[in-house]
């Protein structure tokens, strides 16, 4: 799986922006019999609402965004001599005026490893507190990591996946790409989110640019951080193992394209 986040604006059509909205779903549910089962998917996720209320300005400009989008399908189970039922639902959720989509564009990540995406990631900012990981299902609000501390502080997400094989789905992330620089590794568990190990030495972001440099890839020898290093001069492999974070040199870093070669396994 190659999860990357390159999405950029487009100022002429802030409605329709993939690289900063956000759509969160609140719970639905189809009309049917006592009987009936339903599964949720999640099929798109989108910012909207910018606001600029938080302007920090990491990620080019002042606007970031106040609410995100879920679209969602609900699908019924097959019953005798009828075919399953979806019907596909959205529902905008607004987050409180002290709380900001400090972000690119949401993220779908399948929490529990059955092929279907079910959260979307987000980057959630508390304007007193800084950035923090969050995850949002159908419901609201998953769970989320702790916020950075202090204002004016940003994380930049790499990806989410299974990245040990231990059967939990991971969050990676890079803790302020411009001043720790320090990838932290979070998994989801029981509805929770726990620390499993950090590593500092490498970035993903400079500021200003709209895009983050960065993704996870599967070349066979299973999930890899594709990044740069902190001076921006390599490109570098980061895998979660027993032992911890391992980091190791690909190439040289010319550009953005250089990682972009890199999570295409070249």
């Amino acid at each position: 799986m190659i999860l990357r986040c390159k999405a950029r604006r487009d100022p002429s059509r802030p409605w329709q922006r993939t690289a900063r909205r956000a759509v969160m779903v609140a719970g639905l549910w189809l009309v049917g019999g006592a009987s009936a089962s339903f599964a949720q998917t999640l099929e798109s996720a989108a910012f909207g609402e910018p606001t600029g209320r938080y302007a920090h300005g990491v990620l080019g400009d002042a606007i970031e965004y106040g609410a995100l989008t879920l679209t969602v399908s609900n699908r019924s189970s097959a019953t005798a001599g009828q075919d399953a039922a979806v019907r596909t639902s959205e529902v905008v959720i607004r987050l409180p005026r002290d709380h900001v989509f400090e972000d690119l564009e949401p993220r779908l990540v399948d929490l529990d490893l059955d092929g279907q995406a079910d959260a979307a990631m987000v980057v959630e900012t508390d304007v007193g507190l800084g950035g923090a990981l969050a995850l949002y299902g159908p419901e609201g609000k998953i769970t989320e990591t702790p916020h950075i501390g202090r204002t004016n502080r940003w994380l930049a997400p790499i990806g989410a996946a299974d990245l040990d094989g231990d059967g939990h789905v991971e969050l990676a992330y890079v803790d302020r790409p411009h001043l720790a620089k320090t990838i932290k590794i979070w998994r989801y568990k029981s509805g929770r989110l726990e620390p499993v190990a950090e590593l500092a030495g490498f970035t993903n972001h400079r500021i200003g640019e709209d895009f983050i440099t960065s993704g996870l890839r599967d070349c066979g020898q299973g999930p890899e951080m594709i990044l740069a290093d902190s001076s921006w001069r390599n490109v570098v492999a980061v895998q979660l193992a027993k032992g911890g974070l391992q980091a190791r040199t690909l190439a040289p870093f010319r550009s953005r394209a250089s990682v972009d070669r890199a999570l295409s396994c070249q």
